[in-house]
């Protein structure tokens, strides 16, 4: 058995794919009316379907799972943040852990947390 994706919830679909492509470089594989495959395995989820399907509500910033991205140029990538044509909501600025990773952590617009590291 393998981990084939990661689901999260949205509530506008294009503005996400616009956020995970303008900052992550991620393209859309597959779109199937409310339910978008991006490369790198995550998929986004139209929020009213997913609570259709579950008959649970949403809770954004829940702080139960984040979505862990890794980049070599960390520093460039904090400014490209800043500079978001939207303003993005940080939970940590840029840090660096007692082992020497450098992270920054974030929501998309959805309040999903995201955290982006320097390789270890």
């Amino acid at each position: 058995m393998k981990l084939k994706n990661i689901l999260i919830t949205v509530t506008d679909i294009q503005k996400s794919i616009e956020f995970y492509k303008d900052l992550f470089g991620l393209e859309v594989i597959l779109d199937q009316d409310g339910n978008v495959i991006l490369t790198e395995g995550l998929v986004l989820q139209d929020a009213k379907i997913w609570e259709r399907f579950l008959e649970k509500e949403i809770i954004p910033r829940n702080h139960a799972s984040e979505l862990y991205f890794e980049e070599k140029e960390i520093e460039k990538f904090v400014e490209k943040l800043e500079n978001y044509k939207e303003p993005v909501a940080f939970v940590n600025p840029l840090m660096t852990h007692s082992w020497g990773q450098k992270v920054v952590r974030f929501y998309d617009p959805d309040g999903n947390l995201i955290e982006v590291g320097t390789p270890m």
